[in-house]
């Protein structure tokens, strides 16, 4: 399955169509239960905070037409996980400056198949992002290679196959459609030679009513006949279309079919060469098993965040109290995210690291010399070197 991911300026209702703050009448009510939605900042608020960093950095006012916050949608699989997706804001920041403050993952959008009526999900996520560039206080500059870039870790990130590429994507589309009508022509061809047939054999002849008149001659019945001819052609006319309907949708999924097998050789392969590594190489398990961990206490740490960001004024006083928010927010994240729960068991093992989690928890982002959203520099925070 191929995914994608492309930027554009954020809406004036992104916040409202991406959390389901109203009604709309495309979706199905029954699933929305299923979307998943993580935030550390309102658009306003962050715009607010773009412009007065731009004033303070370059002393000018951030200009009219910038774009400082952007919005891409993000084809994902059923089972892609909030963790997945603050995997590859990781990945978008580090790389490329772009910092994802708004993650929804919309699983009740799609269309039902017109033949089958089976329902066809449209799985994607909305990423909104910050696009300043932290260095000058402006928008970030980023060139064709940037958003190839993108598409790259999009795939890498969501264990998906990236993309094909614009003009090779055209292409291909065009010469698949070229050959589908060609066939379609070919098909036409045959049936219309076989109703060519069918029209001069005997099967049609039995169709005209015959009479004999007065004088003994043989005469044709116009008005019978025409009917037989009309309620035959309508039926042929019914099964050529019924025909050309069943053999489209066969068509659509054998190349579904094919697809799907192409993907898991690739992905089969892949998990091969990965465990072959994992079993016989001790350094690479230990590298792999650390960036795993690495990457569950940063999507935990986002968790506990934005479990603050919606009820900020819970009393979190009591150490009791605190400890089971904590075990429903590891419980929930764990379920949601398809984590084995001894893995934030064995997080938690290292005092460091439950300290900073409790403490984000109880007292939230106070207790940080500086704001999550100014740059690491002002921040003077120095990387902790953790050994699982």
């Amino acid at each position: 399955m191929k995914t994608s991911i492309n930027f554009k300026a954020v809406k004036f209702d992104s916040e409202a169509h991406n959390f389901r703050y109203k009604t709309f009448d495309y979706i199905r009510k029954d699933l929305t239960a299923h979307n998943e939605y993580w935030q550390e900042d309102k658009i306003a608020d962050r715009i607010q905070k773009i412009e007065a960093y731009c004033k303070e950095r370059s002393g000018r006012k951030l200009q009219k037409n910038a774009m400082p916050v952007r919005e891409a949608v993000v084809v994902i699989k059923e089972d892609t996980t909030m963790k997945d997706l603050h995997d590859l804001s990781r990945r978008l920041q580090e790389e490329l400056g772009i910092r994802v403050f708004q993650i929804t993952i919309h699983k009740d959008e799609g269309h039902f198949d017109k033949e089958s009526r089976e329902w066809k999900p449209n799985l994607h996520a909305h990423l909104v992002a910050d696009w300043q560039d932290l260095k000058t206080g402006k928008t970030l500059k980023h060139q064709s290679f940037h958003y190839s870039k993108m598409q790259d870790l999009a795939a890498e990130c969501l264990g998906m196959e990236r993309g094909t590429a614009g003009s090779v994507g055209r292409l291909e589309a065009v010469e698949f459609k070229i050959q589908k009508k060609e066939r379609e022509l070919k098909e036409l061809e045959e049936k219309i030679d076989q109703m060519k047939m069918e029209l001069g054999s005997k099967k049609f002849n039995d169709l005209i009513v015959n009479d004999t008149n007065f004088f003994g001659a043989k005469q044709i019945k116009t008005k019978e006949t025409i009917a037989n001819f009309g309620n035959t052609f309508k039926l042929y006319n019914t099964q050529l279309l019924k025909n050309d309907n069943e053999l489209d949708n066969k068509t659509r999924q054998i190349e579904q079919l094919h697809n799907e097998i192409t993907d898991l050789k690739k992905e089969n392969v892949q998990l091969k060469g990965k465990n072959t590594a994992l079993l016989t190489n001790a350094d690479v398990f230990a590298l792999e098993k650390k960036k795993y961990l690495d990457s569950v206490a940063e999507a935990l740490e986002k968790a506990i965040r934005h479990r603050r960001y919606i009820n900020p004024q819970a009393d979190r006083s009591d150490d009791k109290d605190l400890l089971q928010e904590m075990n429903n927010i590891c419980n929930e994240f764990s379920q949601n995210n398809h984590i084995p729960f001894s893995a934030l068991e064995q997080i938690f093992t290292i005092t460091e690291i439950a300290a900073g989690l409790f403490s984000l928890l109880r007292l939230g982002e106070g207790n940080e010399p500086e704001p999550e959203y100014m740059p690491v520099a002002r921040k003077k925070k120095k990387r902790r070197n953790i050994r699982y």
